[in-house]
């Protein structure tokens, strides 16, 4: 798509808190598209913003968000993807792949008729995502040069499902949505479309790459919307002379009035568009058409205008063509009086086969039918016979004017009858002089038994004997909740995107046996019936509870132990026991870890005392006191002296305790003279 270079009061908002507008590419009937980059995942995206009329309507509004919640789940190559949908105030809008290129439509304005083999390899792809789309149960209703885009690396889809099928079902537009060019008979008469529908737009559109214009024109839709109806769309040779026959058909086939006369669906038509392009000839795909056409034909409207020109005699005409049914014989050249004889119709194998049928017939009717009457007749009878039959067209003419201007075959618009219960919308219908059919639909804000719509939608003209079809709720469509509990919260929140559900409070509390950030329980619980949207509450693993290690050191190893244990942890002795002269033998001297926190039944290792050790005093005395104290100091012994007469010769004459064992650190007192 062509960026805009226009002012915009979108361009440079934030929509929801998401999208960043960055600048506008097209404008439509519906919406606007713009160029927006979404924040969360960063990647480029197409915002159409609906227009305003849209946009308050809160049943179309509704019906969008469903649509384009099935529309998401449509993945194909040649399908743009729905990504989001939402409203933002009063900003209604969907979010799509952003495809940078151009459309179709660049395409035939650029470029005016295309060559076939052009022409069926780019409507290859838009039929092969039809065909997908009808496989998956939708039907697109607004197929048009403007909805099929062309990414500068070649890819081609087709784009605006959801919106199309929105519009067409909640609102008064859906019966001549989007450009009435392409617009299929059975969607002018307000009856209901299916994937013959999408054909036929389709074959028009064929139709305008082979010939550089569209089939129906008028001065307004309406005049177009009647030819759709009441005429038939001609073979594209008249306008490209050596057409193959085989196109001729496919875009006939694909065009006919009837829905029963056309491809059953886009794998059926897809079938035969590789069908015939396998086996056309390179001279037939690679047919050049008249690049002149168009402007000849301009040229011819400047020579019809003029007044100056004086009127000249013409040469007699040659006399017009017989129509003659397809496959008849024509009449020799003495027939035509001239010698000329128009020249056979270029016909498919498909239409040669049923042009031998209808001869036949036609070669059989001839050879039964009387070339004059055996009787004259009577002239008074004759004009019996006249007045008779003017009689009964008077007749037939009241009975036609009084069943289209009043009776069933009259005109008149669907009421709205959503919210409404069953008995209540028939009454409004039969009052307006509709019969109506119930069928029952999931919706997830209209109660159970009230209409949430009628098929067609309110506002649609119809006459009166076709059936309204309404759209009665059976209440919100419900899925089974998944299973959530035993993995991860990154698994669970995956899980709940995947199924629709929204993710509601998540509790943490700490837990013996599971891991951190382990879901243990959900509520709703798994396998609940529940509507798209409801949120799941989960309580996620902490991991085990942390303990704080107690201090146990001095006290005795029985007691120690029965305090790490009411801790909820397990005491552990070391390998070996030490000698301490402070701690008492029996008692912890330390522990490990002396401090932080343990888990539950988490081991703390003591080391228990085995009191102080034995040393024995040796004797001193007649040794000076000098030479004592360094001693006994150095054995472990705390010394006191004892000066007798001021100590003034400094000998040991006494000492307590003397030549036995004594805990080590233990004071020995010296008396020295």
């Amino acid at each position: 798509m062509v960026q805009e270079h226009v002012s915009d009061p979108v361009v440079g908002t934030l929509v929801d808190n998401r999208y960043a507008v960055t600048a506008r590419l097209a404008r439509g009937g519906m919406s606007t598209v713009y160029l927006a980059v979404d924040q969360r995942l960063d990647r480029e995206v197409a915002l159409k913003v609906l227009h305003p009329h849209l946009s308050v309507d809160e049943n179309f509004l509704g019906r969008l968000g469903r649509e384009a919640k099935a529309a998401a789940r449509l993945s194909h190559p040649h399908v743009v993807g729905v990504l989001d949908q939402g409203n933002d105030g009063n900003t209604a809008y969907l979010v799509m792949e952003y495809i940078k290129g151009h459309t179709l439509r660049d395409v035939l304005k650029d470029r005016g008729a295309l060559p076939p083999r052009l022409a069926l390899a780019l409507i290859d792809p838009v039929v092969e995502g039809l065909a997908a789309a009808h496989s998956a149960g939708f039907i697109h209703r607004d197929v048009k040069p403007e909805n099929v885009l062309i990414a500068d690396d070649g890819r081609i889809k087709i784009g605006d499902f959801g919106l199309a099928r929105a519009v067409t079902s909640s609102t008064s537009t859906g019966a001549l949505i989007g450009t009435v060019a392409y617009i299929s008979p059975e969607l002018v008469l307000g009856k209901p479309a299916d994937a013959r529908s999408d054909v036929y737009s389709v074959g028009i559109m064929l139709y305008e790459m082979l010939t550089g214009r569209q089939p129906f024109e008028g001065d307004v839709p309406v005049q177009v919307a009647y030819q759709h109806v009441n005429a038939t769309v001609g073979p594209p040779s008249d306008l490209v002379p050596g057409l193959a026959g085989e196109v001729d058909e496919l875009v006939q086939w694909c065009t006919a009035n009837d829905p029963e006369n056309r491809p059953v669906d886009g794998s059926a038509l897809l079938q035969e568009l590789r069908h015939i392009r396998t086996n056309l000839s390179d001279a037939e795909l690679d047919l050049q058409p008249p690049a002149a056409a168009a402007a000849a034909s301009q040229h011819a409207t400047e020579i019809l205008g003029r007044t100056s020109n004086p009127t000249t005699l013409l040469p007699p005409s040659r006399p017009a063509a017989p129509a003659y049914p397809p496959g008849l014989a024509l009449p020799d050249d003495d027939d035509t009086g001239d010698g000329w004889s128009p020249p056979p119709p270029r016909l498919g194998k498909r239409a040669q086969r049923k042009a031998a049928r209808e001869s036949e017939k036609l070669r059989s009717v001839a050879a039964a039918t009387p070339v004059r009457t055996l009787r004259e007749g009577n002239p008074r009878r004759r004009g019996l016979i006249w007045a008779v039959v003017l009689i009964l067209a008077a007749l037939l003419a009241t009975g036609a004017g009084w069943f289209f201007g009043m009776g069933p075959g009259a005109a008149a618009a669907v009421p709205p009858v959503a919210n409404k219960t069953v008995a209540q919308a028939q009454q409004l219908l039969n009052g307006v002089g509709f019969r109506s059919t119930t069928n029952d639909v999931f919706d997830d804000e209209v109660p159970t038994g009230i209409v949430v719509g009628t098929d067609p939608a309110a506002g649609t003209e119809i006459r009166k004997f076709q059936p309204v079809s309404l759209l009665v709720s059976k209440g919100p469509q419900l899925f089974p909740l998944p299973q959530l509990t035993g993995g991860s919260l990154d698994a669970a929140k995956s899980a709940l995107n995947a199924a629709e559900m929204a993710l509601g409070a998540v509790t943490e509390k700490f837990d013996e046996e599971a891991t951190a950030g382990t879901v243990l329980s959900q509520d709703p619980a798994a396998g609940t019936p529940a509507r798209h949207g409801t949120p799941v509450e989960l309580t996620v693993s902490k991991g085990p509870q942390p303990i704080p290690v107690p201090s146990v050191v001095g006290k005795a190893r029985n007691d120690a132990v029965a305090a790490l244990e009411a801790a909820g942890l397990t005491a552990k002795d070391a390998p070996d026991q030490v000698f301490d002269r402070d701690v008492p033998q029996g008692s912890v001297v330390s522990q490990s870890p002396a401090n932080g926190t343990l888990t539950k039944g988490g081991t703390v290792t003591l080391t228990i005392s085995k009191g102080p050790r034995m040393v024995t005093v040796p004797s001193f005395i007649g040794k000076q006191a000098s030479e004592a104290r360094k001693a006994l100091e150095a054995l472990g012994f705390q010394v006191r002296v004892n000066n007798i007469l001021g100590g003034f010769f400094g000998t040991v004459r006494d000492q307590s305790p003397v030549n036995r064992d004594v805990p080590e650190g233990s004071v020995v007192t010296i008396t020295v003279v």
